[in-house]
């Protein structure tokens, strides 16, 4: 098992050394050329009881956010069908609730992931903390993937949040595992935290048995009227090290680069690459903060040489059926397959999405 001191002794490496040891073990466990599209909607905003510092979703922190009901499944199903056609291959659904209730939210919930299943999308929800029973109706319903991020070391997190544990993290972690779903867990850099706290965060998630399927690695978008405002953005070599050393520590794992991107340059971005991300959120949002266009992101893919990735080809290589370099990549998305699937979202007559 990796240890706090392996994972120093990576991140202080010259980096060019350090991403040449990223691409070494990128190469032998992922499509070298391959990146998962992916889409994060909000089904429900706003009115969160938890009091994390970072999170402009919290009732504790006054960003002007305007609250919002959990979704109707047609809206979302609209949400999803243009998240398709602009490339996505994984659809991810998240709800601002501190954990799952039993009852018709969660209904409707259930619902709407078998509706995006039969879309053909990879299913992901974050729902908050989940028992393993609410997990296994989850996976029964469709669901493919459970994201609930660790955010930070366990040392650091007291001054993050305190409404929830650590613990209380990993044992949804724990339960979603047990119920059969795929693990996605990773956390943000820029809140304040030493570099030893990003590595205890990769250590601890790198110790899991087995590791997560997918990273993300989060920049914090310090949004006004939260505890973090005007905090800095995190220093590009310092989140590229952060990048390579959770590529190293799990080989097997889509890291991916979430929030912050928007804040990037495509010389970032590309930095990133080399040091092993082979996963993007599209779209205008995260949740509720912003993010680069989809047209920037695939002109960018193409320059780099890059091409998107469909998530059972990377399972094909982690289960030894392909070598890496045999993958498929997936289809580029169809700018007129984008272009009507939002004339079809702003036009659906369904009543579910506020077009009546």
């Amino acid at each position: 098992m990796p240890t706090l001191t392996d994972a120093r002794a990576l991140y202080d490496l010259p980096l060019n050394t350090l991403i040449f040891k990223a691409q070494q073990v990128h190469q032998a466990h992922q499509d070298p050329a391959g990146v998962q599209l992916c889409t994060l909607k909000s089904i429900k905003t706003g009115a969160c009881p938890e009091d994390c510092a970072y999170c402009p979703q919290s009732i504790h922190n006054q960003t002007g956010l305007e609250t919002e009901a959990l979704m109707e499944t047609q809206a979302i199903l609209a949400d999803a069908r243009k998240a398709k056609a602009g490339g996505a291959t994984r659809f991810c659904m998240g709800a601002a609730w501190r954990r799952v209730n039993d009852g018709k939210q969660f209904d409707s919930v259930l619902n709407t992931v078998s509706g995006v299943k039969e879309l053909g999308l990879e299913v992901c929800c974050t729902l908050g903390m989940v028992s393993e029973a609410q997990a296994a109706r989850l996976k029964q319903a469709g669901c493919d993937v459970y994201n609930h991020n660790l955010d930070t070391s366990r040392e650091h997190y007291s001054k993050i949040i305190t409404t929830r544990t650590y613990d209380d993290r990993l044992q949804t972690l724990s339960n979603v595992r047990k119920a059969g779903l795929e693990v996605c867990s990773g956390g943000i850099i820029g809140m304040g935290e030493t570099v030893d706290d990003r590595l205890k965060m990769l250590v601890e998630l790198a110790q899991l048995d087995p590791q997560p399927d997918s990273v993300p690695i989060n920049a914090l978008v310090a949004v006004e009227g939260t505890p973090l405002a005007g905090r800095k953005f995190v220093d590009t070599i310092e989140f590229v090290r952060t990048v390579a050393v959770a590529r190293i520590l799990m080989p097997k794992a889509m890291v991916r680069l979430s929030a912050g991107r928007a804040s990037m340059n495509d010389e970032t971005q590309a930095l990133c690459y080399l040091a092993g991300a082979n996963s993007i959120f599209l779209g205008e949002k995260l949740l509720t903060t912003g993010n680069p266009d989809i047209e920037e992101d695939m002109n960018l893919m193409k320059r780099l040489g890059l091409h998107p990735m469909h998530p059972d080809e990377a399972r094909r290589i982690h289960r030894g059926e392909i070598a890496p370099v045999d993958a498929q990549p997936a289809e580029w998305p169809s700018v007129a397959e984008f272009a009507a699937a939002n004339a079809a979202e702003e036009s659906c007559g369904t009543g579910g999405c506020g077009c009546k």
